[in-house]
């Protein structure tokens, strides 16, 4: 299935590069645990969810993002799952939407995927430590967290996350880090939290499943083939190692 997962999500990179990749990706990472998954079925839901932000918000940018909170977060009830933040469960977009609980990434990509369906221009960041959402408003950006609610964060709170991730080290200008992120860039950070997941069950040969995923959206990423020379070599697939090996050097 590994194999299947890897081929989907290259020729949805390839045949989609300019359409809407970024919920359809999630969903065929998903299918790594759930094979027999529909996603058309979760792409509906998405559907209804925006309709309802569509009858229930105003006109203007503001009401839109109270609606959209308001439909995820008080109604339906996505939170954010600290209690089992490293369940693999939260790293799949159909057990995110069936349960309401997640990671920051998945959530973001909830929030995203609604959000673009009424026309707001939302975009997700890969910040440090921390999947987060924005949108540009005038004089900067509103900078959104779907793992808290779809909460508004100012400069304070995201030196904070920061301060969390570098420690005692000196931390790069917040600006710099809001950056937009491709579809193919939250695809393949989903897919590492996921590798994540599976490295600490010692889980390899899934751990491996995620990495040709990784590969075959972001094949330039020298250190994703290191890695995976590494793990193979561990599984004892010598030949495919040294291939990687070869590769990366």
């Amino acid at each position: 299935m590994g194999a299947d997962v890897a081929g989907g999500l290259r020729r949805l990179m390839v045949h989609r590069k300019d359409g809407p990749v970024l919920a359809r990706g999630a969903l065929e990472i998903a299918r790594l645990e759930y094979p027999d998954l529909d996603p058309d079925a979760y792409l509906r839901r998405l559907d209804d969810y925006a309709e309802r932000v569509r009858a229930a918000g105003g006109a203007g940018l503001t009401d839109q993002v109270l609606a959209l909170n308001r439909i995820l977060f008080r109604e339906e009830g996505y939170a954010g799952n600290l209690e089992e933040y490293y369940d693999p469960r939260n790293s799949f977009l159909n057990e995110v939407m069936d349960r309401r609980l997640g990671l920051p990434i998945t959530l973001s990509i909830v929030y995203l995927e609604v959000g673009r369906r009424v026309g707001l221009p939302v975009e997700g960041v890969s910040f440090p430590g921390h999947f987060l959402v924005k949108l540009p408003v005038q004089g900067g950006a509103l900078v959104l967290d779907p793992f808290d609610a779809g909460r508004s964060l100012g400069e304070e709170d995201l030196q904070e996350q920061l301060a969390q991730v570098y420690g005692d080290d000196p931390t790069p200008p917040v600006a710099g880090l809001l950056n937009a992120a491709s579809p193919r860039e939250i695809l393949v950070r989903l897919l590492r939290n996921l590798k994540g997941v599976y490295l600490r069950r010692n889980q390899l040969e899934k751990v491996l499943d995620v990495m040709n995923c990784v590969l075959a959206i972001a094949p330039e990423l020298a250190s994703e083939v290191r890695d995976r020379g590494r793990l193979l070599e561990r599984l004892e697939c010598l030949r495919p190692a040294l291939e990687d090996y070869q590769r990366y050097l």
